[in-house]
């Protein structure tokens, strides 16, 4: 079922950056809502979802004003320092309508022009690729960050069934890399995988940041079993990884084949560069 997709004039498009983000003077959301639904994600037990009565994946929000606002808040926001950019934090900036609407496009477009000192760009969609042309414009001051919590797309279609195929995702990482863009593997959060994970990441990346439900969540795991995730590992055979200490036997997998600085624990492989 396809979501439904509305559009709406927002006051403000730069927010705060504070809790997890606290590095970040900024977030960006050019969307409310998230086509892709995860199962897992995290904004289903905050107020934006939760005060909604459609269920999270089933809507989208256009902030058809988000690069006007963009134009004018940068400058405001240089005047009392850094401007550090985290986008997106509750949804993800290449949402499907996306490929129509070209808003996170757009932005990138008013970032080239008015640039932040940093602009972290988090997603799980090949879609990035498309605007690799602008990315390279931004050089050092933009880093892309795309989500690939599994090699396996069994697992993917357990967890998030409408999320991207990761095949598609691996791609485009290359793809970035050989355009030389700054960009990790952000797998995030960590899902049941396969032996050859760390190969396969390592012909794509030479970057990346590992978490799971309990430290990424923001809620000490919290958020994760009140969503009933839990049940889902429960269910397909795969309750061994529902566990606080899987992480560390893949973070010791990619250690065999990823250079210690290369890999980066939750919070950290999230923070700008001067952050860490």
């Amino acid at each position: 079922m396809k979501p439904s997709v509305q559009t709406r004039t927002s006051r403000s498009i730069l927010t705060k950056g504070s809790g997890f983000l606290h590095g970040y003077s900024h977030t960006l959301n050019p969307y409310a809502g998230c086509a892709f639904g995860c199962s897992y994600c995290y904004v289903r037990r905050m107020p934006i979802a939760l005060f909604r009565d459609e269920d999270w994946g089933e809507w989208v929000d256009i902030k058809e004003n988000a690069v006007d606002l963009v134009k004018k808040e940068i400058p405001k926001a240089r005047k009392k320092g850094d401007v550090s950019i985290f986008m997106s934090s509750s949804t993800d900036p290449y949402q499907p309508v996306e490929y129509k609407t070209g808003l996170t496009r757009g932005l990138l477009e008013a970032m080239v022009e008015e640039p932040p000192d940093f602009l972290f760009l988090q997603t799980r969609s090949p879609l990035v690729s498309r605007d690799i042309d602008l990315l390279k414009k931004l050089g050092s001051r933009v880093m892309v960050s795309m989500t690939v919590e599994t090699d396996l797309d069994s697992v993917r279609k357990m967890f998030a069934p409408s999320a991207p195929p990761i095949a598609a995702r691996l791609k485009a990482l290359l793809e970035l890399r050989k355009e030389g863009i700054p960009a990790q593997a952000a797998i995030a959060p960590l899902l049941p995988c396969s032996d050859e994970f760390p190969y396969k990441l390592s012909k794509v990346t030479n970057r990346i940041t590992l978490d799971d439900f309990f430290m990424g969540d923001g809620s000490d795991g919290k958020r994760t079993e009140q969503l009933g995730i839990r049940k889902l590992f429960e269910e397909n055979g795969l309750t061994a990884w529902y566990d606080r200490s899987t992480y560390l036997k893949i973070k010791r997998r990619l250690e065999e084949t990823f250079a210690d600085d290369a890999i980066y624990i939750s919070q950290k492989g999230f923070f700008p560069p001067e952050q860490l």
